[in-house]
């Protein structure tokens, strides 16, 4: 459900609070490809004093390449939160 909607039932059917402010994390550099040997996890730490992980994604390839992957993760991972 989108717009004025408080929520929305989701598939087991339990209600679904949006979230009215939304704030996406993420990070990107671009390296040689073969000067990286691991990646790892972004820490955030949250107002409460809880703190999240962000899982860091890599992608190889063209410029071109790396556009097409980036905008179809952006899309996958927009489709997990179909509420929002």
């Amino acid at each position: 459900m989108r717009g004025g909607g408080k929520g929305c039932k989701g598939s087991s059917s339990e209600t679904i609070e949006i979230m009215a402010n939304l704030t996406l994390v993420y990070g990107m550099r671009l390296l040689p490809a073969d000067e990286i040997a691991s990646v790892g996890e972004a820490p955030i730490t949250l107002k409460n004093g809880n703190e999240a992980h962000v899982t860091m994604h890599v992608l190889e390839g063209s410029r071109e390449q790396i556009e097409a992957q980036l905008k179809m993760s952006l899309d996958a991972f927009f489709d997990f939160y179909p509420e929002i």
